[in-house]
């Protein structure tokens, strides 16, 4: 669509003004239209021009904030973590000798057990039967042990006074042996019936808690090939132990006497402290991940723990007491807006720096690091005191001291 322009014909108002047709006239319009496009066009470009200036202006004015941390003391400790199962630190597999009909039960979970006191019975019948045939056995061939005796006894003195031969004399003196030779394998078979007859009668070999029973009245158990486990009686429930699965990194750092803490899901707010007894040589491999078992001795005197817990365990496995520290971030902090979680994380042992706010003003300050663990450093030297702010991070800010975005300017 094209729009022409006719510059001896307007409307204005309702009455339409008519100019001469002539060229001046013409170019004298034009060059007031080109003045007035020209005139907008500047007006625009100082109101950009303005607006640039007030962002400029608000940008001049912001400032970094700084995030910062002081220094302390106080404790350093690297632990090694784990987990682990809470165990009794004897738990005693009372089984059956022989095979049978379980006759009565009397103990069952949480029993508190004496040394010798039955928790279970089986039939004894069959044993009784068997210790009477063998009694029988040994009453009659020492019966006839005692008759040989006495005959061996007279033909002797027969034989002295040559009224027998002396051959009849050695005869029964051999019968005499093999008598005492029977009723010796007589008395072996009425003891082993004796001994049967007893491991009828399930008892406790020691003072504990019954923790499991796997067996119950009429059950017929059998002793053939492996022994049942009929109970388990853990001996005290008052010293526990956390068998736990440390890893093969970290085993190289526990040692016998290690200070260890661990929680518990049935206490999520409780901590329990215990002491490493033991660390085992022998490989656990699952997977292809390699741990060893590192056994925590822990007092229970309360009775919170309950055998088969699991345990999330810290074991200390070094830690210096009252040392000068600053958090991790400080030492991962550089200037230029750094981010606490984005550096790496700065190594110990070795000579690092941080920045402390001085004066409002970032300085730095050499240090020579010592223990890390994963929060805090040990500063074992450098120009730092307790209550001095290291810096961990930084923001931007406006001049009053409250970050924020810089402002968008309105046109």
């Amino acid at each position: 669509m094209s729009v022409s322009f006719d510059p001896s014909h307007v409307e204005t108002r309702g009455k339409v003004l008519q100019f001469p047709a002539s060229g001046a006239a013409t170019r004298t319009l034009k060059s007031g239209l080109r003045k007035y496009v020209t005139v907008g066009a500047l007006t625009v470009v100082a109101l950009l021009i303005s607006a640039g200036a007030v962002f400029w202006f608000l940008s001049t004015k912001s400032s970094v904030q700084y995030v910062t941390a002081q220094v302390t003391r106080g404790t350093v400790a690297r632990t090694a973590t784990t987990t682990g199962t809470v165990n009794p630190v004897l738990t005693i597999i009372v089984g059956t000798y022989v095979s049978g009909v379980i006759q009565n039960i009397f103990c069952d979970y949480n029993t508190h057990v004496r040394a010798g006191q039955v928790c279970a019975k089986i039939d004894p019948r069959p044993y009784q039967a068997t210790l009477d045939q063998y009694s029988g056995q040994l009453a009659r061939d020492q019966a006839i042990l005692d008759k040989d005796r006495k005959d061996l006894a007279r033909y002797q003195q027969l034989a002295q006074q040559n009224s027998i031969a002396g051959q009849q004399a050695e005869d029964q003196a051999y019968v005499v042996n093999q008598d005492e030779g029977t009723v010796k394998l007589d008395q072996a078979l009425v003891e082993s019936a004796t001994l049967n007859l007893d491991y009828t009668n399930i008892v406790s070999p020691v003072d504990g808690t019954v923790v499991s029973r796997n067996v119950t009245g009429g059950q017929t158990v059998a002793a053939s090939f492996q022994t049942p486990t009929l109970f388990l009686i853990a001996t005290d429930l008052k010293q526990m132990e956390v068998d736990t699965n440390t890893s093969e990194g970290d085993i190289g750092g526990v040692k016998i006497g290690d200070k260890a803490t661990f929680t518990v899901d049935a206490y999520p707010q409780r901590v329990f402290e215990g002491v490493v007894t033991q660390v085992r040589q022998s490989p656990n491999t699952v997977q292809n991940v390699v741990t060893y078992d590192v056994v925590i001795g822990v007092n229970n005197s309360d009775l919170a723990l309950v055998p088969g817990m699991t345990a999330s365990t810290e074991i200390i496995v070094d830690q210096r007491d009252n040392v000068l520290r600053v958090p991790d971030q400080a030492l991962r902090y550089s200037p230029g807006g750094l981010a606490a979680t984005g550096g790496a994380r700065a190594p110990s042992g070795g000579q690092q720096r941080v920045f402390v706010l001085r004066d409002d003003k970032p300085v730095a300050v050499p240090v020579t690091t010592g223990l890390d663990d994963g929060n805090f450093t040990e500063i074992v030297k450098g120009d730092l005191q307790p209550g001095d702010r290291v810096i961990t991070a930084e923001r931007s800010g406006t001049a009053g001291g409250q970050p924020s975005a810089a402002p968008t300017p309105r046109l």
